[in-house]
């Protein structure tokens, strides 16, 4: 639970516990922070333009801002790949990571994940990559106390029009209030920056590099609507013969004002209307569609890093498969800054609040769960902990997704064995069998262990190596040269008397390495 030590955010500010729970940047009835926006992109020209960019830079950013919006909602190419970019980043999994083994790290982890799991969490994110547009975003935490513990209630979008930047440092966010721009509580906001370039947050977003393009674009699809307007449908002739009146005039006339809209008219048979088509209509519309798509892929160059996911640009597999990891690339930096931003601003207050302030802290990592062979590192503890390697377990649970068991739960444990020693003796009819023990050992070093061992296999081997080694000087005895003593042993060998030689080096193997593997894990638990 949270003491009473004197808590600091990362700027060095005491938080004020009364304003936590509090929204105090939602929107205001005729204030300063209101909800109406205005359309600064109407009529916009490149003096215009610059002057809305200038005033960003000089501390003012509502205009700027303001237009970012009206590109977002007016250029379905721009919507498309930076939803793609925000969403691509907002569906990723999002892990914790507790800061050790302890009991109470552990325990602040899981507190972290069990809130993760809300349903309202994707949308969060998707406001808080906002940044990724304007170049920040400002999401405001509603903290709830209601049970007794600190816990943020839900995370609120707050338009990044209702705040300013200090203008000694242009980096500080401040909030716009009826009675002047004021500092930002502490363990109040999350304040993500994302950077399509570096430099000042307001300069910084892709908002800013796109709203060129999307002038000029604008004015091109202007042009090539007048253009198809004027060029795209026929010009129409009527004629009129020499005795026409002006009665006959008014009413060719009128055909052929209305025969655009109307689709059909009615003419005296001695009048005549023509329909004159003009030569170069395909060719002049092309030059627009070009150049607008042409704008197209450079907004996908700066927002994905690339065109061929977007603008089906003609290239074969290896140039896709290469345009595809530049937009991973960029995705993993997004999913990165993302969550340091949450780290500082909303995993750290939270566990400051809760627990008090700590040496370590959970770390909140987002990424896909393919980056991580979960299959391949267990295979490979399973033989390296025997060993000796020392893995912590909090990192094994973390990577699997499992919490720390509750007390008293049943969990599951390795089966027990029931004769790790294998019988490898091969008794004749009446014979009791022959092992090899370390009963008498157990309570011994280990190297004296495996001196008794060596002793045991020694004794048992003598008796079936000495039958061995008779039955071959028998059979060198009774032969006339080394030529006739290779082909004898070829065909006796395989009658040798070796099988209880073999079944007595096949257990000392046996005990012997299930003595290594004891020592090991006895070395480990040292």
């Amino acid at each position: 639970m949270a003491t009473e030590t004197r808590l600091l955010d990362q700027y060095g500010r005491p938080i004020e516990r009364a304003k936590l729970t509090a929204e105090i940047a939602g929107p205001t009835i005729g204030g300063v922070r209101s909800p109406l926006s205005g359309y600064p992109g109407d009529g916009l020209n490149p003096l215009r333009l610059a002057r809305i960019l200038r005033e960003a830079d000089e501390g003012e950013p509502l205009r700027c801002f303001e237009l970012a919006e009206t590109i977002e909602e007016r250029d379905l190419h721009y919507a498309g790949v930076l939803g793609t970019r925000k969403r691509s980043v907002a569906q990723l999994d999002v892990t914790v990571e507790a800061a050790s083994d302890d009991s109470a790290a552990v325990e602040q982890a899981d507190m972290i994940r069990e809130w993760l799991a809300r349903d309202e969490l994707q949308d969060e994110i998707f406001d808080i990559l906002d940044a990724i547009g304007k170049g920040v975003s400002m999401t405001e935490i509603i903290w709830d106390t209601s049970t007794g513990q600190w816990r943020p209630a839900r995370l609120e979008w707050r338009d990044p029009r209702w705040f300013r930047f200090r203008r000694e440092d242009g980096r500080t966010p401040l909030l716009r209030t009826d009675q002047g721009d004021a500092e930002l509580p502490a363990f109040k906001f999350i304040a993500a920056t994302i950077r399509a370039k570096s430099g000042l947050p307001v300069r910084s977003g892709i908002a800013r590099l796109a709203s060129w393009s999307w002038m000029f674009k604008a004015f091109t699809q202007r042009d090539w609507a007048i253009f198809t307007q004027t060029y795209g449908q026929p010009v129409r002739i009527g004629k009129y013969g020499p005795g026409a009146t002006e009665e006959d005039k008014d009413t060719l006339f009128r055909a052929v004002a209305n025969i655009a809209g109307d689709c059909a008219a009615i003419v005296p048979q001695s009048m005549l209307i023509e329909f004159v088509e003009s030569a170069n209509v395909g060719a002049a519309s092309g030059l627009y569609k070009e150049r607008a798509d042409w704008l197209d892929q450079q907004v996908s160059k700066a927002v994905l890093g690339q065109t061929a996911t977007t603008d089906a640009i003609a290239g074969g597999h290896a140039v896709g498969q290469e345009h595809r990891q530049v937009q991973e690339d960029i995705e993993r930096a997004d999913a990165r800054t993302l969550a340091a931003i949450l780290n500082r601003d909303l995993v750290r207050p939270w566990v400051d609040l809760e627990y008090g302030p700590q040496q370590q802290y959970p770390k909140l990592s987002i990424g896909r769960a393919e980056e991580t062979d979960v299959k391949l590192v267990v295979e490979a503890l399973k033989d390296l902990v025997p060993m000796g390697l020392r893995v912590q377990a909090s990192v094994m649970r973390d990577l699997l997704g499992l919490p720390e068991p509750d007390d008293g739960a049943e969990v599951l444990t390795a089966p027990a064995v029931a004769n790790p020693l294998p019988d490898f003796s091969t008794p004749r009819p009446g014979e009791e069998p022959k092992r090899l023990s370390l009963h008498a050992a157990e309570l011994k070093p280990a190297a004296d262990a495996a001196d008794l061992l060596a002793s045991q296999a020694e004794d048992l081997a003598q008796p079936s190596a000495d039958a061995i080694i008779d039955k071959v000087k028998e059979l060198v005895l009774s032969v006339g040269s080394l030529d006739e003593l290779r082909d004898r042993l070829k065909e006796f060998a395989p009658k040798l008397p070796a099988a209880d030689l073999a079944n007595t080096l096949g257990q000392a193997l046996a005990m012997a390495e299930l003595l290594g593997r004891s020592e090991i894990a006895a070395r480990a638990r040292e």
